[in-house]
This record gives C-alpha cells, structure tokens and sequence, in this order.
C-alpha cells in the first residue's frame, strides 16, 4: 500500500508496552509514527503517559525489526515468503507429532502476548489443534502465585481482587515499586499520580521492600524486609489480628469458612517469633496490623518481589486473608474484583467446579501443572532428556526464555537440539535466533488494539478499543492473521483461509451461549446472531460478540441500550463503565460456593514456612533481589534508542557497607555468584539498598552471536538468571524464585568480561 509522505495527521492507540494500558495520541506523517503524547479525553488514562509510550515511535520504526519471515536453509536463516515459511510448518510440525505423540510439541508463550489482541484471541486455538500439554508460559516466572492462591481462595485463578486506589484510605503495599514499573495485575494508568493523591487526601501508604525505591521513598513508612520473607511478615500481621481481636470481615462473614482454621495456622507467627527472619522490628509489625484495622478503608497489595520468591503463594494467599480479615475485601476503598466488558456476564451464585493443582505433572521432575501451565525452568530438561514424550519442537510466542529463564545457558544449548522451532517474533533475539521459521507481527501502530486480560485487573470499569492507526506495509500480516494461519498449518487445514479460525470461534461461542439458561441469548439460533455481527475483521466480530454478551451488552437486542462493537467504536476514547464494586457471591466458584480461607493445598504448605523460620544466615551473607526500570520492561525493549542509557543501565547495586566490607568502590567491577553459575557487573552503590542485599535488574544480557538486536548489543548488560540453575521454585505454583537468592559478591580479577561477547549484528541472507 502506498502513503502520501507529505500527510501529517493523528490517531488514537492504546498502548501496549506495559499493563498500565495508557490511552495514546500519535503524530502520524505518512506512514510513520514522528510523536506520542497522552490521549487527555481517554476515559482511563486522562492525558497520563510514560517514556516508554513517549518512544512507541522509536518501536514501531526500529530498523532491527523483522519485516519478513525467515526460514532456516541449510542451517541458515533466510528470507523467505509466507507461503515457504507456512509450507515449512506444516511439513514439519503434524508428521512429528504423527511420529512422536502430541506432546512431542511444546509452546511457549511470552509476556507480550497478553498486550495484543491476537495474543489474547489465538492460542488457546493453538493449544487445542495440538492437543499437548506441554504449556510454559511468562507466568510462572512472574504472577502464577497471585493465580493458584485466587483459584484456591475463590474458585477461579483470574478472580484477582485489586486495590481500590481512587478511593482507599490506607495501602499497604509489598514487593511493588509502580512508580517505575507502573503496577501489574492492577491496571492503573498513572499510578504514582494515584499514590500521591492518596497522601494528599490524607491517606497512608506503606511500602514493604528491601530497596527505598522512588515508590518507598514516598511512603509514609518504609519497611526495609529482608528478601524472600514476605510471607512470614504477613502471617505475623495475621496473628496480630486474632491475638488482639481485631478482625472483622463484615459483610463477607457469611460467605467465609475457615477463619478459625487460619487462627491456629498462624499461631507460630507472632511478630517476636519472625522479627528476625524478616529483620523488621515486632514493634513496627504490630503497628502495621493495628494501622490496617483502624483505616476507615484499606488494601493490601503484593506483587513480583512477593510472588517470585520461595514463599511466593503463601504469601499471595495472606495478603487477601489480611483484606479479608479487616472486612476490606469487596468493598469500596478496599480491594475489589474488576468487571470487564469481556467476561462472562454475572450469573445466580452457586457453588462451582473450584480450582484443582496438579491435574498432570512434568515428565522429567513430576512439577504439577498451575492453571494448565508447567514451570517454565523445566523448560531445558523436557527438551535435553531422552524418552517418550521428550519435547522435539517448541511454538513459541513472543517469549524470550534464553533470557528471561533461569540458566539460559543451558536453556540455549536446549534449544540448539530441537528437530523443529517456530518463533513469532519482531526481532531475532536469543531466543528466536534458534527458530527453523520466524514469523514477525507488525508494529504496534499498525495492529488494532483491545485488552482482554487487562481490563479484567483494571482499578476503573471502562472499555477502550482502537484500529489500526497505520495502514499495514506492504508485505506484512496482520498478527491475527499468522496466527490463524499457524493454527491451520498444525491441524492439518494448511491452506485453508485464515477467517476460518474466527469463524469456528464464533460458532462454538454461540453454541454454548445459546444452550446456556442464564444467557440473553439462549434458545435462540445461532446462524442469526452470526448475521447481525459486525467489523472489518474476525477479531472485531469477535469482540462484538464478546461485547453483546458481557455484563455490559446488548444480549442482540435484550438491552438496545448495551455495548456493541458499533457503540464502541462511536467513543474512540472509551467508555467509563463505572468504579468498581462489590461482587461476591457471584464471582465465588468453589465447590462450597464460599471463600474457602484455608485451602488444603495452602495448609500443606505452610510447615515449610514453619521450617523458615529457622533459617539464620550469617551477618556477612548477601541475597539478590532484581528490579525494573521505568524506561524497559523485560528484556525485549532494550533495542529503543531513546529509552537506553540514563538511569535504564545494568549495574549491581549495594549498600557502601557491603562494598567496603568486600573491597569494592563506586564503579568497579564485581563476580557475583550462585547456584547456577557466575556474571560480572559495574558496582553502584547506593544507601537506597539495604545491607546484606544486591540488585541486579532483570531482561539484560545481550551477548550472544546470532542476534539481531544492534543498540542492546551495544550495551548487553548480564542475565541475572543465570545465576540460578532453575532448582528454585515456588512448589504451589511452579514460579522460579527469582529473588532472595543467596549469593557469593567478589571483586572481578578481569574487568573487561562485563563486555566480552558483544554479538556482531547479523545479517540476514
């Protein structure tokens, strides 16, 4: 398609970058994105933007980007056509599973996916076409605790209760710092901009985190934990809650069992007892709990410094059992469960199905399956070991494991032994360098925009969707499009027109919704409700379908006042569909149709947090934490010129103490060592670490040959999880324990290995 250079002009686009999901206006001259500013009349964001929204244009025009698929010929990797790259998979992909058994085939699904639309729409296609269980996702190295303890507490993994910022009175807040990462499972645009005005109407935040962060350095009380305790920290506020008689679940006594069974679960835990587990003085520990009770309105909110650690759905778990206990779960100024457009509309409660761990486990370590999911550090072992149902080749779907995984090291020499890889990818990366295809989607402004899992964490009820802002380039599929056609080339239908995909998805929705008593559409044919969908594409009428049938809709013709794809469309700035409010005991769908506060499972495991308290490391000991910059996310936005240097570096960062203690300055260089090798890094001292702590940030290490990554190869940065041999887990929910690792911190005998192995930028043949 051609473009009038001389055009200049502006369009909406909801960001994708990260879950704040902030509403965006670009400058658009031609056919390239020349500026981004915060969209002021987006019914969520309201003009708020960050760096990296600011650079989408830096993204969208990255020269490193993919515009072709590439095809490994002869151990090479060239360009190719659609037609060869899909030929390739679908000559290789069913005959292997043919010969090998379906799980055979592993998938591998990458944070980026659930910030798009075909990410959100297409896998789950995928997943049944190759019917493997051999699922390894981003959650298991970030959010699956938050899941296990939601689907064990109420029935459903993706019921998350989030924090009612507008309106709290009192945030408790550990292991987060959205200041610079901007929240997760808590979508709220503008979140530091939510923290101050909490403390401008008089309210109290607390951050519990072992770096005074930007966000701590806010806080009217910073409570510097050691690495790794934050489960103990809040089983104490617990028991400070029974010992003292200050619980008070309110309106959720009647849908709550358990509560006496949580009392002698924590017994153990007085704040005297975990004080020096956790380094935080009982004192303080009390005064937090008794804080807590006495805010008209409180919440409670952990995140990745919480879930990725050994403890990580303990402590998932108290933190609803704290809202829970106080009486701010469900209610305004609490912690509430968000209502998207998209999901199911609410229905009579009743007890439900509940949530099951362990259906089926790994074949090599037996890890059991969370939410469907392996862990994703078994990766490299399902792959490397022979025997029936060994892995021999891998989908994998915006996901950069080499990096993101513990031990990539091992991971990447994993990889290199695979018959077959696909990777959908924009870049050729550490991981993707490994593909026998890569398929690469288009750039952000040229890919329509909805969030379904985010709007489902949301603080606000509001409804956004934006088209393409830039016609798609010559030459380019449209991510829907690749992926409908991956699923076709696997099941056996390569060939086939892509729409067909959307068009056995809206087939099977219908069928069940119109077989569904609770449904507005029930007993009605589904052929008709097909006729009256409307949009450009198969992803649009399936988001008008989701759209009619969701809390909010129009049911095809129940409400004529109710959402559709058109209404939506008529409001490019969204819709606020209002603040959040109470939900239970319609969001409940466990066997008891209660909040089961003491799940079995949980029970279970809490004598290993017993047995922590126990663990005493010596007064020279060091433990690693990981942090996020405001400027990348992860490790696949270190290739944006405008967002590199600055304060986005890879450095380890101590506390001066440690450093003299150990003989290193400002600047030098260090050894840090663990269970899974050694990486050297320039030292960064700061006081804004604790002592007996190390930081290094998480997504870096840029050094490997076969790359196509020029500006992060410049500035490649180490891989903190190699550090770690993938033999930490979370055993509730198989989440690699990414921080309060112990470690060994030596002053570098060869300063020049922080540099070494800058990967020459490849080209393409």
């Amino acid at each position: 398609m051609s473009h009038d250079p001389s055009s200049s002009r502006t369009a909406l686009r909801i960001c994708p970058l990260c879950e704040a999901t902030c509403g965006l206006t670009l400058t658009i001259e031609g056919a390239r994105v020349t500026g981004a500013r915060g969209d002021r009349d987006d019914v969520f964001s309201r003009g708020f933007i960050c760096p990296k929204g600011a650079s989408i244009g830096g993204l969208d025009a990255d020269p490193d980007r993919l515009r072709t698929p590439l095809v490994r010929k002869g151990g090479v990797l060239t360009e190719a056509s659609w037609s060869e790259a899909f030929d390739a998979i679908a000559g290789a992909l069913p005959a292997l599973t043919e010969e090998h058994g379906q799980q055979a085939v592993g998938v591998v699904l990458g944070n980026p996916n659930v910030h798009t639309m075909a990410g959100a729409l297409y896998p789950s296609a995928l997943l049944s076409a190759l019917r493997t269980r051999a699922l390894f996702t981003a959650s298991t190295l970030d959010q699956m605790p938050k899941h296990v303890s939601s689907g064990l507490l109420f029935g459903d993994p993706n019921a998350i209760p989030v924090p009612d910022l507008d309106r709290t009175d009192h945030l408790l807040l550990l292991g987060a710092n959205p200041l610079e990462s901007n929240g997760s499972l808590c979508t709220a645009p503008d979140f530091p901009g939510k923290l101050k005005a909490l403390r401008r109407r008089g309210g109290t935040l607390t951050v519990v985190d072992p770096r005074r962060t930007r966000t701590a350095r806010l806080a009217d009380r910073h409570v510097a934990i050691r690495p790794g305790t934050d489960a103990l920290l809040l089983a104490a506020l617990t028991h400070v809650l029974f010992e003292e008689k200050l619980t008070d679940p309110g309106a959720l006594a009647e849908h709550v069992e358990g509560i006496d069974e949580v009392a002698e679960a924590v017994r153990e835990f007085t704040p005297e007892t975990v004080a020096e587990a956790c380094d935080v003085d009982a004192a303080a520990i009390r005064a937090i709990a008794r804080e807590l009770v006495a805010a008209p309105t409180a919440a409670v909110y952990g995140r990745i410094g919480s879930c990725t650690v050994e403890h990580g759905t303990l402590a998932s778990w108290l933190v609803d059992v704290l809202n829970i206990l106080t009486g701010n779960l469900d209610r305004p100024g609490g912690a509430l469960f968000p209502l998207s457009a998209t999901a199911r509309a609410p229905r009579p409660a009743a007890p439900g199905k509940g949530f099951a761990l362990g259906r089926w486990s790994s074949r090599v370590s037996g890890h059991p399956e969370a939410k469907g999911e392996l862990p994703v550090s078994a990766l490299a072992e399902e792959i490397e070991t022979p025997g029936q149902g060994r892995i021999r080749a891998l989908i994998v779907l915006a996901a950069n494991p080499v990096l993101s995984a513990p031990d990539g090291d091992r991971l990447d020499r994993a990889l290199d032994g695979l018959d077959f890889m696909v990777s959908v990818d924009p870049y050729l990366n550490e991981t993707s360098r490994h593909a026998h295809v890569v398929l690469p989607p288009p750039p952000p402004s040229q890919s329509a925009h909805f969030d379904f899992a985010f709007n489902a964490f949301a603080v606000h009820n509001q409804v956004r969707y934006t088209r393409p802002a830039v016609p798609l380039d010559e030459g380019l599929l449209d991510e829907s499009d690749i992926l409908a056609r991956l699923v076709l080339a696997v099941c056996g239908m390569h060939g086939a027109d892509p729409s067909a995909v959307d068009v056995m998805a809206i087939d099977r929705m219908l069928t069940r919704a119109v077989a569904d008593p609770h449904s507005p559409v029930h007993g009605r044919i589904p052929a008709e409700l097909t006729a009256a969908l409307t949009g450009r594409t198969g992803p649009e009428r399936r988001l008008d379908l989701m759209l009619r049938l969701g809390p909010y809709g129009e049911g095809f013709g129940a409400d004529p006042d109710g959402l559709t794809l058109g209404r939506l469309l008529a409001h490019p700035h969204g819709i606020d569909l209002g603040p959040l409010r109470s939900r239970i005991p319609e969001v409940l769908t466990t066997r008891s149709g209660r909040i089961e506060l003491l799940p079995a499972p949980i029970a279970a495991d809490l004598p290993r947090l017993r047995h922590a308290l126990a663990d005493r490391r010596g007064p020279d000991a060091l433990l690693l934490i990981g942090r996020r910059h405001l400027r990348s996310n992860n490790s696949w936005m270190h290739n944006i010129a405008e967002l590199s240097g600055g304060s986005n570096v890879c450095t380890l960062q101590m506390h001066p103490a440690d450093a003299a203690r150990l003989g290193l300055t400002d600047g030098g260089v260090a050894t840090v060592t663990s269970d899974g090798g050694s990486v050297t890094a320039p030292v960064e001292l700061t006081e804004g670490v604790r002592t007996g702590v190390v930081s290094l940030p998480h997504g870096w290490g840029h050094n490997r040959p076969g790359t196509r990554l020029s500006i992060a190869a410049a500035h490649p940065g180490v891989n903190v999880n190699q550090l770690l041999d993938g033999s930490r887990l979370d055993p509730l929910s198989g989440t690699a324990v990414l921080n309060g690792i112990p470690v060994a911190v030596t002053p570098a005998t060869t300063p020049d290995t922080v540099t070494q192995g800058v990967p020459p930028v490849v080209p393409i043949t």
